[in-house]
């Protein structure tokens, strides 16, 4: 294992319930990253998205991608959370193929098709061989902006 959620934790802003991330398996500098998301009965989105049919949402798996593309511009050099801000600005191509149930274990892959301020990325999301969704997607690398000190009066 490369990063676990301890880790994964001092990169990404997020935390619980919107930590999608459990651990990263594997990063090659500027190309790609794979990642896991363990699918828990636990997780609260579960508890209402369904009600006796409980299934992880698409744009729950969309945003671990999104997720796993801001780990792979750090481990890129690329994004400093110290420093920035990594923020969507599109979705692209979005496919959903067969529902996420509790008990799987995901494996997120993602490929940088441009890395940089404006990256663009590929993803998929598989359990086991069975491919669960894919999308394309965009997001922008912006400076934190610090407020002005105020002056004493």
């Amino acid at each position: 294992m490369l990063l676990d959620v301890v880790q994964i934790q001092k990169i990404l802003p997020h935390r619980f319930p919107f930590l999608f991330l459990d651990r990263v398996i594997s990063a090659v500098s500027g190309e790609s990253l794979v990642a896991q998301k363990l699918v828990s009965i636990s997780d609260p989105i579960l508890q209402g998205h369904f009600p006796g049919y409980p299934i992880l949402p698409g744009v729950v798996q969309v945003e671990a991608m999104a997720q796993a593309g801001v780990v792979l511009a750090h481990l890129s050099g690329l994004f400093d959370p110290e420093l920035h801000h990594c923020f969507f600005v599109g979705i692209q191509e979005a496919k959903f193929r067969a529902p996420v149930v509790p008990g799987e274990v995901l494996t997120i892959e993602i490929k940088a098709l441009r890395l940089g301020r404006l990256s663009k990325l590929s993803g998929e999301i598989r359990a086991g061989d069975q491919l669960k969704s894919s999308a394309t997607f965009t997001a922008v690398i912006d400076l934190k902006v610090k407020p002005a000190a105020v002056p004493a009066p």
